[in-house]
């Protein structure tokens, strides 16, 4: 809430009774009503805009000559965990590209502490010089089908809910869950009826996304197809156009960003790693490929901005007028949306703004509870006949079912290059039963060695992609030494690594030492003759449930025709 003598302030300062704390001169500013680029000053009192279409004196000014001024990005949907490091070394990382406000999902670090994980993120928002908004994770955990390290129903949620950070409810993965009618889903789903509820609904289609939308789910960003999209659109639902690392839809959805439709559609990101964002960039990113492909200028900037603010209730921001919150971007060409500077609540983003901020302890810094493991672990019992494998798709979340007649050896199968199947090996960490599940994966390309990750969506288990035995035990005991993160292995020994104690999920160090890490672990993979851009995501998304194998009935899920695991 806004004290009197803020406002009394904001109101002096905006008819120009009083000088501005500070204009910025000589931009352009982006109309996002008309498109129009309008030269004018745009005055701030704290961290508000309260002048432009005018000129105004200011206690103290900043040359934006030459640039041209839109409302700072907002990334509707993402895992700050997904950044491999923590939400303050995050807003180090993407300030500068322009993202200004971030709607995260703190769901990876829940599945592994719980309601631990949520106050650790909202400790974090509070001393951010971003605004990280927080939605409360929703599926805690994300299926029956793994072992994960903790379980939230709507009694742990709800204490949380009027924290000033929080929005509200965080993507309802548990799709199958709303549609039977789940005693727990509705639990939550009723708890929060008032508040914001992100959706996760990927080919979710027809009467089933009617029964979905029943529920008073708003959002999605799961949509890979623009049938699909218009669809949801036609229904009310909001398309969140995700970019990741790994999940890359927006080339398949660009058709769909035109100024009729973009008040109902909104940027993500989802899960994006430092070197992506140092190689290719953020939001800013997405607005100068979509352009490029073909989108209205336009109709891209309010995506990235207002519809992204008004679709989440966000009415004090996305736009550049008196009144909004600071956040401003100066580019130098639109079309090429090259960010030049970033004001954030009204304070330029330098290496300055983050000397002050209130440092926030790790969390779940001995998460990682498995025992050691030796090669004989990694055996996989022979089949007759042909052998479940797991069949990656390039750029995509959603896997294969492939069958192939594999090699055996004393009972045990063995991969096959030639066919380009290998092993893979999930092994629980939580400390709940020391399961391990193995079998076999393809279109890793792998030809030696092994590679290893504790970030393995939803539930975060240790997994491990190898031909043989000696590599896979090496790489994953050394994550449990690490206490978590990515390692290769080749002839039994680590060749590289990454360490990410913090839950097993992100790292203590700056986004710089995790960027070059990724560059080694790269390297390393590829010597492997692994052929994946992003092979450490996709291992993580490996663990993922086979929902297209799974049948619902009125039990619920119900697995059908399994992998050695799931």
């Amino acid at each position: 809430m806004t004290d009197a003598a803020t406002l009394a302030r904001r109101i002096a300062q905006g008819r120009g009774d009083e000088p501005a704390d500070l204009v910025i001169r000589g931009a352009q500013l982006f109309d996002l009503v008309s498109g129009e680029l309008v030269q004018t000053d745009i005055a701030l009192c704290g961290d508000t805009i309260v002048g432009t279409y005018g000129r105004y004196d200011g206690k103290a000014s900043f040359d934006a000559s030459g640039l041209i001024a839109v409302p700072g990005f907002i990334d509707t949907h993402l895992h700050v965990e997904s950044s491999l490091v923590t939400p303050l070394e995050f807003e180090r990382c993407v300030l500068p590209h322009g993202v200004t406000t971030a709607i995260c999902d703190p769901h990876e670090i829940s599945n592994v502490l719980g309601a631990e994980g949520i106050r650790y993120f909202l400790e974090c928002a509070e001393a951010m010089r971003m605004d990280l908004r927080v939605q409360l994770s929703s599926c805690v955990p994300a299926t029956h089908l793994e072992t994960a390290g903790a379980a939230l129903e709507a009694a742990d949620l709800t204490p949380f809910m009027d924290h000033p950070k929080v929005i509200g409810l965080a993507e309802f993965m548990n799709f199958p869950g709303v549609l039977h009618r789940d005693p727990g889903c509705l639990a939550k789903l009723e708890a929060f009826s008032h508040r914001h509820i992100d959706g996760h609904a990927p080919l979710v289609r027809g009467l089933d996304l009617n029964g979905y939308l029943s529920a008073g789910i708003r959002t999605d960003h799961e949509t890979t197809t623009a049938e699909e999209a218009r669809e949801k659109l036609a229904k009310g639902m909001a398309i969140l156009i995700r970019e990741g690392s790994v999940s890359k839809d927006l080339h398949a959805l660009i058709p769909l960003i035109s100024r009729d439709a973009s008040p109902f559609l909104a940027f993500c990101t989802d899960d994006r790693n430092p070197l992506d964002i140092a190689e290719e960039g953020h939001l800013d990113y997405m607005i100068r490929t979509a352009i490029a492909h073909g989108a209205d200028i336009l109709a891209t900037y309010r995506t990235a901005s207002l519809s992204a603010a008004r679709n989440f209730g966000l009415f004090d921001r996305g736009f550049i007028g008196p009144g909004k919150r600071a956040d401003i971007v100066l580019v130098d060409d639109l079309a090429a949306c090259r960010v030049q500077r970033v004001f954030a609540g009204g304070r330029l983003v330098e290496d300055a703004l983050f000397a002050g901020r209130k440092p926030v302890a790790p969390a779940g810094l001995a998460s990682v509870r498995s025992r050691k493991l030796a090669p004989e672990d990694f055996a996989v019992k022979a089949r007759e006949g042909e052998t479940p494998v797991i069949g990656v798709v390039p750029g995509r979340i959603i896997t294969e079912r492939l069958s192939m007649h594999l090699p055996a050896r004393d009972g045990l199968a063995l991969p096959d290059l030639d066919q380009d199947a290998v092993r893979v090996t999930v092994i629980e960490r939580h400390g709940r039963n020391g399961g391990i599940a193995s079998g076999f994966v393809h279109g890793f390309g792998m030809t030696h060695g092994a590679i290893a990750s504790s970030v393995g969506h939803d539930s975060h288990n240790l997994c491990v992609v190898g031909v043989d035995e000696a590599s896979m035990a090496a790489a994953t005991n050394r994550l449990i030494e690490t206490g978590g993160g990515f390692a290769v292995a080749d002839g039994g020994k680590v060749t590289a690594e990454l360490a990410l104690p913090v839950a097993g999920l992100m790292s203590d160090q700056p986004f710089e030492t995790v960027r070059h890490g990724l560059e080694g672990l790269r390297a390393a993979a590829k010597a492997l003759g692994v052929v994946l851009a992003e092979p450490f995501l996709q291992v993580a998304f490996l663990t993922l449930p086979v929902i297209p194998h799974l049948k619902i009935t009125d039990k619920g899920l119900v697995d059908v025709d399994r992998f050695d695991f799931v």
